[in-house]
Formats: structure tokens, C-alpha cells, sequence
């Protein structure tokens, strides 16, 4: 959903740089005789919970979209088991979902929700210790049986022992109350049950007064098909609101205001890192006026840009469904050989696979895009979960000398400008590159302003049309490896084009002619030369935000650690701390002064949801202590957590 954010000049004022540590009341209008009270905050969390067929993603997007719909700064933390069907009413089987909204800059999903959707008890268990006293929990008290509460051990109703004495909590019978109000649809008691995610959603849209009319439309056109299912559907949501305005149990509702000053003027929608992605990807195409081909094989978490690049055959996207991850880079690769902007997307286990074909890259410097979307290892590990663990991989997993270059977002939004930057270094430096997105971008969302066109880079570049060298007697030849001087990128000659025949392979090739050569001094000024082109790769310097210039700390991420990083640093700096940030998108060549940068400060702390890949590699190129943070739970940090650690750092400093 898009919406527009116009302001005068002098209302577009910087967004407010102060996350609030706990939720807060801006101000309460007093309820009037018999109305309920209305009381405005300026930030809420939510979590749903519930069995991982209960819905609980569609749940959370469909609120999500309307949040964003309605103005607000937002970030999702979708969390789900990796089985289709995870086994019901177990811990194992529990599907959350958290969204964080705001009406001022936001960077993180937040480290604890302020309202828990419970709809068994495995949800309930699996997500209380995550609760803060005096939450309010929503709890489906028909699912309280004594087999289910006994699955996940408990040994008493939680809802009566006193357990939860701690939270503001709201029984609610919502299987009950759906199945009542689909009393006039042919339904069994089983399938209207299963709309209670909607009627859970209603009754929460009331709770905050988010819009409904997108949400139905939604519904209309996903079951459009079936629209005897929409109608009970839609029936549930408006019981579910209705339910709220009538119930005596909630007596109060909540606003969150839009956050106009957060954002620039312009046309903005919700958006997820593989989205955010794919329209990069496609919008690279045009941009260098050259078809895109992806050749993938699906792998969570990255099935979702095959999906969506499917659909735009319109801007002269193929895409090819492959039978295994070897095939799809294979035909990526011959893509790029055919003068396409080439992409294969895939995960670390199907990073393993293509190893070999993306030596072969390197060795025939041919554009091509891969997309490693991380998630949690070794093997298959943990599929649904997030991690940047794969940094290692992607800088040396291939054998020999095959440098390849590395950029790696920040954001779900910062997807889009990531895959533009790389591609323009794959084109420009006729280059594999490696983009590194995870999990938690993937399936993460943010608001995300879409760019005008003027604002966007040039990506084009030239093929080779004619001869390039002079032979001793005057013979013009086309010399496949004869670089350019500036890039050191060998010409892009597109097959098919008379004069430009040549040959491709694995094997070591001659340094300009590229016939094959088993010289050794040949090999050695190929495999330096092939390193001197990766290191040649311009990049921007990298940015330090050290407002006042007093800090002894850095704290230094890279991907997804930026909202929590960032978050942490605004804590630090709110009670007085001094603290420097910087974030590097350019993993592979490092921006030019980072070694400045590292050198400035007594201090140093990188964390990653690894075990210090990163730091591993500062340590060897730049001989600096690091002190490195880590976590590897599939889940991305606390705010609250990295504010700890950094706080003990700048007390010491």
C-alpha cells in the first residue's frame, strides 16, 4: 500500500533521533459519559502468536499494510518454524509475528511487545518470558484444553493459577465468537473456526484505530475465487471490531499518530527486503537497458525474488525455475555471456553448490549477480531463521585465487539501492558480486520512499562492437582479455557479433588474447591482476556519525545490524554517552579509509550474528583490536542488549 507525505519546508523537519525505551502516553482524552477512553501513544509493539497454520503471517501483514496505509514508521519481525505444518500445539510449532509502529523514526521491531495475541497455550509459553510486566496479553481461552495446556507442560490453566498476575490480561473465547458470528454460513465449526485470525485481527485494528477498507479489498481479491469464504472472512474482521467497541473488557483504545516529521515529502509503501530486492533488480535492468535473466532454484528465504521477478515480463525479466542450484547459476552465467544483466538468488547451503561456477565467473570476468539471502547454518540449520554467517563463504569459499567483490544492505528498504550499487559493479568491472541480505531483511518491512527516476544512476555500459588490438603486420583483432586501463575490465563482446568470435573456458586463459596458457608467469599476473581489479572497485568513503567529535568508542556493523546497532547508539547518546557509529555496505574492497577510521578510536566493537567473521577479517587487514560482539540464535539483536555492552565500553573509555 502507498501513501503521500506532503509537508511545507518548514514542517519537514529532521526525524526525532530519540527511541523511547518503554512505551509512553503523549496524552489521554477523557472518555465521555458511557464512551470508552481513548488514550494516544507514541509507539506500540504488537506480537501475534499461534500455530503455524492459525495464520498468524497473514495476520500480521494485512495489520502491517494497514499501519503503513495510515502514516505510521514501522518495522516487522516475522518468525515462523521452517515444516509447512509445523506438529499443532507444540513450542516447536509456534508462528509469531511482531510489529513495532511509531509516530517518529523507528529502526527495530522492538525488543519486548506491549500486547501479546496468544491464540493456544504453546503460544503463551513459547513467547512470556519476551513479556514485560504490565503488558496486555489477548489470550483464545477455547484453545485451553487440559491435552493442550499438558503438550507444552503446563501442569495448571495458566489464565487461573495466578501466573500471570504480572500482565493486564484479556480472555476471550475468539474460536467461539467466530464460529457464532458465521452462524448464517454453511460452515462446519472447524472451518469457520479458522477465520478466528481475522476476528483476532478486527478486534485489534479497533484497539488502535487502524483503517479496514484495505483489508477487506484484500480479502476480496485473495479468496475472489471463493467468495463465500471472503464474505465469512470479512464477516469475522468486522465481528472482531465490533467486539471491541461493545465488550466491556476493553475499555480503552489507543492512537498512534502518523509520523509525518519522519519522513521526507513523497510517495511512500510499505515494503520487504525481498521485494525491495527484486524491484532493485528490475529497475537495474532498465537502467542499463539490458534484459535480466535469473536462473535460480527456490530456498528459503530467498524463494520469494524468483517469485516476484516472475511476474514482470513486461520489463523484460526471465526467469528460469531450475532442478537444481547448479543448473540455475550455470544458466545465469551463460546469460551473462549473452550480453543479459545475469542474477542467480539462493541461500548459503546453495551457495555451496554454485562454488564452482562462480570460480568460473571470475576466471571468464563476466557480470553476474548472486544474491545470498542468509540464513541460519550449518547445512540446512535453521531455514526460517536469520544470520550473517555466510561472509566468509562469499569472500573465499572457492578454490584458488577468486576474488570477488561484496556489498550487503542495511535495511528492508536499502535492498533496492543495495542491488542497484551491485550491479553496477558486476557491469562496470565485468565481475561476479556477491550481495549478502538475510532472513530478517527478507521477510522484514519498513516504510520505503519510492525514488523518482532522475534520482537513480546510469548503469549502462558498452559493448564491444569492433577489433580492439593491432596485430605487428596491421591485422585487427578482437583481444577478449584486453583491458580497459582504468577498470581493468576485458570487453563484453556479445556472441554472434562478426569480428568478436571468441572462446570461453576454465581453463587459465593468455593475458589479452585469451588463449588458453599453462605459463606460470602468465598465471601469476592473471590471478594479481583478476585481485587488482576486485581491489580497483570505486567505492564511497566510509561515513562516521560522531556528532560531537568527543567519542573514544566506535561501534562498527555491517547488514542487518543497523537498526539495532543504531538503536543502542541513540540510548547511549540520550543518557550523555559519547559513542561514534559507522556502517559498511562494501564488504569486499573495504571504502579506502577504513583503516583511518579504526585508527582514530581507542575502542573498537563490531557485532555480527556470527562468531566474528567480520572481525576476523578487520583484525588481519588492519591489525586492529576489535572487540567483537556475537550472536547466532537466529534471531537479530536487542536494542536493549548491544545499549548494555556498548554503555560498559564508554565507561571505560
Amino acid at each position: 500500500m502507498t501513501s503521500q507525505v506532503e509537508q511545507a519546508s518548514q514542517d519537514a523537519g529532521p526525524a526525532d533521533t530519540q527511541e523511547p525505551a518503554g512505551l509512553r502516553d503523549t496524552a489521554a482524552a477523557p472518555a465521555s459519559s458511557g464512551a470508552k477512553e481513548v488514550r494516544r501513544l507514541d509507539r506500540v509493539i504488537i506480537r501475534f502468536a499461534g500455530d503455524s497454520g492459525d495464520g498468524m503471517q497473514l495476520t500480521g501483514d494485512r495489520f502491517t499494510s494497514e499501519t503503513a496505509s495510515f502514516g505510521n514508521d514501522l518495522s516487522t519481525l516475522p518468525n515462523f518454524p521452517a515444516e509447512i505444518r509445523a506438529p499443532a500445539g507444540t513450542l516447536p510449532g509456534v508462528s509469531s509475528f511482531q510489529l513495532h509502529f511509531a509516530d517518529h523514526d523507528i529502526l527495530t521491531p522492538g525488543d519486548a511487545p506491549n500486547v501479546l495475541v496468544a491464540m493456544n497455550p504453546a503460544a503463551l509459553k513459547a513467547n512470556i518470558a519476551d513479556v514485560p510486566r504490565g503488558a496486555e496479553i489477548i489470550v483464545n481461552t477455547d484453545e485451553f484444553s487440559k491435552r493442550a495446556m499438558a503438550k507444552v507442560g503446563y501442569d495448571a490453566n495458566p489464565l487461573e493459577d495466578g501466573s500471570l498476575s504480572a500482565f493486564s490480561v484479556h480472555p476471550v473465547p475468539l474460536t467461539t465468537l467466530t464460529v457464532e458470528a458465521l452462524k448464517g454460513y454453511e460452515l462446519t465449526r472447524k472451518e469457520a473456526g479458522r477465520s478466528k485470525n481475522m476476528f483476532a485481527l478486527g478486534l485489534l485494528s479497533w484497539m488502535y484505530h487502524r483503517p479496514t477498507e484495505g483489508t477487506e479489498a484484500f480479502l476480496r481479491q485473495k479468496f475472489a475465487k471463493k467468495p463465500a469464504i471472503a464474505e465469512a472472512n470479512i464477516v469475522a474482521f468486522r465481528a472482531g471490531w465490533n467486539f471491541g467497541e461493545t465488550t466491556e473488557d476493553f475499555a480503552t483504545s489507543y492512537e498512534v499518530a502518523p509520523a509525518t516529521k519522519a519522513f521526507p515529502p513523497g510517495t511512500y509503501r510499505n515494503i520487504s527486503g525481498n521485494l525491495a530486492l527484486s524491484y532493485g533488480l528490475v529497475a537495474a535492468g532498465r537502467l542499463a537497458e539490458l534484459p535480466v535473466y535469473l536462473g535460480s532454484y527456490p530456498i528459503t528465504p530467498a524463494s520469494d525474488i524468483l517469485h516476484e521477478l516472475s511476474k514482470h515480463k513486461n520489463f523484460g525479466v526471465r526467469t528460469f525455475q531450475a532442478e537444481d542450484e547448479i543448473a540455475g547459476i550455470g544458466a545465469a552465467l551463460g546469460a551473462a555471456f549473452g550480453g543479459s544483466l545475469a542474477i542467480t538468488t539462493t541461500s548459503g547451503p546453495g551457495v555451496a553448490l554454485k562454488s564452482e561456477t562462480i570460480g568460473l565467473a571470475v576466471s571468464l570476468e563476466l557480470p553476474l549477480l548472486v544474491i545470498d539471502i542468509q540464513r541460519g547454518g550449518p547445512s540446512t540449520g535453521l531455514p526460517t531463521k536469520t544470520e550473517q554467517a555466510d561472509l566468509l563463504q562469499a569472500m573465499y569459499g572457492r578454490n584458488g585465487e577468486a576474488p570477488v567483490p561484496i556489498v550487503a544492505p542495511s535495511t528492508p528498504g536499502d535492498c533496492f539501492t543495495a542491488a542497484l550499487e551491485a550491479a553496477r559493479i558486476a557491469l562496470v568491472y565485468r565481475t561476479p558480486v556477491f550481495l549478502l541480505s538475510d532472513g530478517y531483511l527478507a521477510n522484514g518491512s519498513e516504510p520505503w520512499r519510492v525514488p523518482d527516476t532522475e534520482e537513480l544512476p546510469d548503469l549502462r555500459v558498452p559493448f564491444a562492437t569492433a577489433p580492439n588490438h593491432t596485430l605487428d603486420d596491421g591485422t585487427e583483432v578482437f583481444w577478449p582479455y584486453k583491458r580497459d586501463p582504468e577498470t581493468l575490465a576485458r570487453p563484453w563482446a556479445v556472441p554472434g557479433t562478426a569480428g568478436l568470435e571468441h572462446r570461453v573456458g576454465g581453463i587459465e586463459k593468455q593475458d589479452g588474447t585469451g588463449n588458453i596458457s599453462y605459463d606460470p608467469a602468465n598465471h601469476d599476473h592473471m590471478v594479481r591482476t583478476r585481485q587488482a581489479k576486485v581491489d580497483g572497485v570505486t567505492v564511497p568513503d566510509l561515513t562516521v556519525d560522531d556528532p560531537d567529535g568527543e567519542a573514544r568508542v566506535l561501534v562498527l556493523g555491517w547488514g542487518s545490524t543497523y537498526g539495532p546497532i543504531t538503536a543502542a547508539v541513540r540510548r547511549i547518546r540520550r543518557v550523555g554517552g559519547h559513542i561514534a557509529q559507522a556502517h559498511l555496505r562494501h564488504l569486499n574492497p573495504f571504502p579506502a579509509n577504513l583503516g583511518d577510521v579504526l585508527a582514530a578510536y581507542d575502542h573498537v566493537i563490531v557485532p555480527e550474528m556470527n562468531l566474528g567473521q567480520l572481525a576476523t577479517l578487520l583484525r588481519a587487514r588492519y591489525l586492529t583490536d576489535i572487540q567483537s560482539v556475537t550472536q547466532v540464535t537466529g534471531l537479530p539483536f536487542k536494542a536493549e542488549q548491544l545499549a548494555t555492552v556498548l554503555k560498559e565500553a564508554v565507561d571505560a573509555h
